[in-house]
């Protein structure tokens, strides 16, 4: 039997707003503090940093039918360089209506790349984490943080 692996990525303790208030590139910066605001009133639950760069909102457990389990924040964001990226853990196969309304963006099955929020409608973007959300809560056991 094959050892089970573990996601590389996990919680820190570094602080998330430290984090964002940390990143060096002016707009993603402050499209990051927007974000920390909008997924926290949004999901009512406080940021966490995962791994070195990733800020989640949220937690919930997975278990795959090749045994392959584990822990993953619900929805979250991270100030890259070249973008900002947005994550909902369900992806967006389910969200084609609110992505034809988004405005200017790209997807990868769970990433929502976007240059910046100004290229956006954020009232869009904050459906789109409420859907995350509660899908999420409906279909696998979920937790504050």
């Amino acid at each position: 039997m094959a050892a089970k692996s573990e996601n590389k990525t996990k919680p820190t303790n570094v602080d998330p707003v430290e984090f964002v208030n940390g990143v060096e590139h002016d707009t993603r910066r402050e499209d990051g503090l927007v974000l920390l605001d909008l997924m926290g009133r949004v999901t009512g639950y406080e940021p966490k940093m995962w791994g070195p760069s990733m800020v989640g909102f949220g937690r919930f457990h997975y278990e795959y039918e090749t045994g392959h389990s584990g822990d993953w924040f619900m929805v979250g964001f991270a100030p890259r360089k070249a973008n900002q990226v947005i994550y909902l853990m369900p992806g967006y196969l389910e969200l084609e209506d609110q992505l034809a309304r988004l405005g200017k963006h790209r997807i990868g099955k769970s990433c929502l790349y976007i240059n910046k929020l100004a290229d956006v409608d954020l009232d869009v973007v904050e459906e789109m984490v409420k859907f995350a959300v509660d899908y999420l809560h409906e279909n696998y056991e979920t937790y504050p943080s």
